[in-house]
């Protein structure tokens, strides 16, 4: 965000240190502070102090040169899901979903420009598409983040969908006032699944895990506008 464009009450050094927390990431699980310090344009020295911060508060720990994320951080995500209904009402219709297909089924939700996966059933087999609950991908280039972006009234398809020889069928899910609040993906390798045998095989398996979440949504007593961590059941 622009200087000019933070209100009065923007804490900089706040927003410094979650950059670096998001530092840290799958293909750098360890930084030495010059890394970090780059990372987050800053100057070693405020890299430093921040760094020893979040190790203060058990975020980060330090051996020799390097510094790693603790599992501490999975509280600040887990706060999150914690709130959320819908993850607990999706996995059973997940589990069974990945049971009838033999792929992996995760429950997406959209966060700006990228889609994050907030629920998942891996599939039980040998070599099978998975993806990570918290995992977090440009929206436009999945099956799950277009269904979300375009408000599919069906379903999405798309190759290499994460990764390359991944692909992913996806559809979205309405609350029970018609708004897309979700999406519902598979993902399969793509040499065992052509799009012709997705869209046969698992399209319709796909379709009633949908239309059984949305039957949950819809007995849900909820407001509007309000967050889906409010829900109540009837």
């Amino acid at each position: 965000m622009p200087s000019d464009a933070r209100a009065p009450h923007f804490v900089r050094s706040f927003e410094r240190g979650l950059a670096v927390i998001r530092a840290f990431d799958a293909d750098h699980p360890a930084r030495t502070l010059s890394e970090v310090a780059r990372a987050c344009d800053l100057t070693r020295a405020a890299a430093r102090r921040l760094l020893l911060t979040l190790a203060d508060l058990g975020y980060v720990h330090s051996d020799d040169r390097l510094f790693r994320l603790t599992p501490r951080v999975l509280e600040l995500g887990y706060a999150y899901l914690s709130g959320l209904d819908l993850p607990d009402l999706a996995r059973p219709h997940l589990a069974q979903l990945a049971l009838l297909t033999g792929e992996s089924a995760t429950l997406c939700v959209l966060d700006g420009d990228t889609v994050v996966h907030v629920a998942a059933a891996p599939a039980r087999r040998v070599m099978a598409a998975t993806i990570a609950v918290g995992a977090r991908y440009p929206a436009y280039g999945t099956a799950a983040g277009r269904a979300l972006l375009a408000h599919a009234p069906g379903h999405t398809l798309c190759e290499d969908d994460p990764e390359d020889g991944v692909s992913t069928l996806a559809a979205p899910v309405r609350d029970r006032d018609g708004r897309v609040v979700a999406g519902v993906a598979l993902a399969a390798h793509s040499g065992r699944t052509s799009a012709a045998t997705a869209r046969r095989a698992l399209l319709p398996h796909l379709l009633t895990a949908v239309a059984r979440i949305e039957t949950d949504l819809r007995i849900t007593d909820r407001a509007p506008d309000a967050p889906l961590g409010t829900a109540t059941r009837r």
